[in-house]
């Protein structure tokens, strides 16, 4: 059991290991970059990777910091509850390859407002899609931020707030770095790295806990419990018992379900997610990419679930709570335990590497739908010369990264899991009803879209600003002395979906104006079939 102290590890093991990882993935990105950049190199890497280096990639995307230190550390904190992340996170992930992802991939060319205008007006319909993927990156680019600070505290053993946020400004101009040298190519490459890292990182762990328990993982479960229930070093929590967070309350059963909402449809509307598959060739790679992802990042869900438990038992959830970076400590915390501060270093850098990676392609979707959906489809009208379109996306990743530090400085100290499953929430609600309608109802129109997009983003964001989980309790983002929350649930997508899906619905049946037919079937086709798949769509 770790004592409770205010530093961990080695620090300059630490930032050794860090300094290595990233000149070698710079190097790597530098590498695979040298030749001139064409636009499509850029947004989908010129969509030439393989469907097993596509599996890689998306499972680095998926895998990001709130699946390894969130979820480790909801699990080690809540046991049962804290194994909802993991369920949901890899259920969202099914639906998502089932539902959208491939017919998205084969109706579109860069960005999802491709898909979501293709049989729409285009102005308004990218407008929407722009907007909704600029605030969505945003959250999600503040979780990852948060875990950046939390994350290099425990490392360096940095207590102090400024410090903290001079390590985030750090990971924000690393980010920018990552997408002005190498675009979505060299993003993907460092993604199939950290893929790799991870996986076989959070295996190591699994097994060295699994076998220090005698691979019974029925009694590292009630191992875990003894510990968690043991006043000396756990809360004296339940960890096998069920609806021990979210069961006080009537309202708090309702904040179960709707983030049960939000984790499994929001993967299903991430931008940086859905934009992966337009990096493969052909439909058959799509698919293929879709089965390594599945299995990987099956694995390593499951895997969460031994780290969680390992956590609770060996490092104890007092000594979590009080480390930097509270919950998002465990896995690092069980690092140290298991091998000692070497091992603990190269844990805690693959835990940051995802950190950068995920912010990096995260700015690359951003900068990509704005330079492609705002500056040449509704500003230049489409007539935009290809590469002041991309030095466009590249001057707004750089803005993006000024605005996900100050961000991040703000949510600094958060859950990080929490924190995703809000992103998710908005994506759930601006996104996931408009592409369903758009690809599967051939009545949806412009007025649908643009309604559906709109009221799911404006309602779950400002059910967010106006719920406890910005203000009015002790696990706030602001604190319990700031207090403006009137909404009683702590994640809005319960509200905010089904408002969405609504709006999406009134809009047609309301308009006097009926969707192309004619689009609509040519869609179908594409979509079902993959022919056509990468064409200029400009109707």
């Amino acid at each position: 059991m770790i004592a409770l102290q205010t530093t961990y590890g080695n620090p300059m093991i630490n930032i050794a290991v860090f300094a290595v990882f990233v000149a070698a993935t710079l190097g790597i990105v530098i590498a695979v970059t040298r030749q001139k950049a064409k636009a499509s190199d850029f947004y989908t890497g010129g969509a030439a990777f393989s469907g097993r280096q596509n599996g890689l990639a998306i499972t680095g995307d998926y895998l990001s910091a709130a699946a390894f230190l969130g979820v480790t550390g909801a699990i080690a904190l809540y046991g049962y509850d804290g194994l909802l992340y993991s369920v949901g996170f890899f259920v969202a992930w099914i639906v998502a390859l089932f539902l959208v992802a491939e017919p998205l991939r084969n109706t579109g060319k860069y960005t999802m407002a491709d898909v979501l205008s293709f049989r729409m007006n285009q102005k308004p319909v990218r407008t929407a899609a722009a907007t909704s993927t600029l605030v969505i990156s945003f959250v999600y680019l503040l979780a990852q931020m948060a875990g950046a600070g939390g994350l290099v505290a425990l490392l360096l053993g940095v207590s102090d707030r400024t410090m903290q946020s001079l390590v985030i400004a750090l990971v924000g101009a690393l980010m920018v770095v990552y997408v002005l040298i190498g675009g979505m190519k060299g993003t993907t490459w460092v993604q199939m790295i950290k893929a790799v890292l991870l996986v076989g990182g959070a295996a190591i762990m699994a097994v060295l806990v699994l076998w220090g328990s005698g691979f019974n993982l029925s009694g590292l479960l009630h191992s875990a419990q003894s510990a968690a229930l043991d006043p000396a070093v756990g809360s004296g929590r339940d960890l096998l018992r069920p609806m021990q967070q979210y069961g006080a309350s009537d309202f708090t059963k309702l904040s179960f379900l709707s983030l049960s909402i939000a984790l499994v449809a929001g993967p299903s509307g991430l931008p940086h997610v859905l934009m992966r598959f337009y990096t493969v060739p052909t439909a058959k790679e799509a698919r293929r990419s879709a089965v390594w992802a599945i299995g990987l990042v099956g694995a390593f869900f499951l895997i969460t679930l031994v780290l969680g438990m390992g956590a609770a038992q060996l490092v104890g959830q007092k000594a979590i709570l009080a480390a930097p970076g509270a919950a998002n400590s465990a896995a690092p915390l069980l690092a140290l335990h298991l091998g000692g501060e070497v091992f603990m270093g190269v844990i805690s850098v693959v835990a940051f590497a995802t950190i950068l990676t995920v912010v990096a392609v995260s700015s690359n979707t951003t900068s990509a739908s704005f330079a492609h959906d705002v500056y040449n489809s509704i500003l230049k009208d489409g007539q935009a010369d290809p590469e002041q379109e991309v030095r466009v996306a590249r001057i707004t990743s750089v803005v993006i990264g000024v605005l996900a530090i100050v961000g991040g400085i703000v949510a600094n100290g958060q859950n990080i899991a929490f924190l995703i499953s809000l992103a998710f929430a908005v994506a759930a609600s601006a996104n996931l009803p408009s592409i369903l309608y758009t690809m599967y109802w051939r009545r949806f129109n412009t007025r649908g879209s643009v309604w559906s997009i709109y009221t799911g983003l404006v309602s779950s964001v400002l059910l967010i600003v106006f719920s406890p989980a910005i203000s009015g309790s002790k696990t706030s983002m602001l604190g319990q002395a700031v207090n403006f929350a009137w909404f009683p649930l702590t994640n809005p997508a319960l509200v905010s979906v089904p408002l969405a899906f609504l709006a999406g619905w009134i809009g047609p049946v309301t308009s006097p104006v009926r969707g192309d037919a004619e689009l609509a079937a040519e869609m179908e086709v594409r979509s079902m079939t993959g022919a056509g798949a990468g064409e200029a769509i400009a109707h």
